[in-house]
């Protein structure tokens, strides 16, 4: 299924085979744009020094140097950032740990292993909320 309009996507994630399956997923769609990353380091380099603004952003958890958590602060300190949206995308289930990623500023999470078929409607649909409240 499409989204309705374009969706820009910033995707971090330094595991090679699920950014490839990422990729793969959100290349389905044609009105997904994405920006991958397999650095916190790389994307934020990239997000500040560019006018590039995603929609929504989905971040790993656990990545070597700076972790998602510590990547959506760093971001979201960046003026074309303060509204993103952002997403985890983890294997990391366990509900206090969800809800710790939400009290930090996260709009949703996305549990390992994810449907890739529905992954840009997912996406579309956090994105779409996040800019309602």
């Amino acid at each position: 299924m499409t989204t309705s309009h374009r969706l820009s996507v910033l995707y971090v994630d330094d595991d090679d085979d699920i950014r490839h399956i990422v990729t793969l997923a959100l290349s389905l769609d044609p009105s997904v744009e994405l920006r991958a990353f397999d650095r916190g380091e790389e994307a934020l380099s990239a997000a500040g020094s560019d006018d590039w603004r995603p929609d929504i952003a989905m971040l790993d958890v656990m990545m070597p140097g700076i972790s998602g958590p510590k990547l959506m602060k760093a971001l979201q300190a960046l003026p074309d950032f303060a509204t993103v949206p952002f997403v985890f995308l983890t294997a990391r289930a366990r509900l206090a740990d969800i809800e710790e990623y939400k009290a930090a500023g996260a709009a949703d999470v996305i549990l390992k292993p994810f449907d890739p078929l529905t992954l840009a409607q997912r996406l579309d649909e956090i994105a779409r909320v996040a800019n309602q409240s």
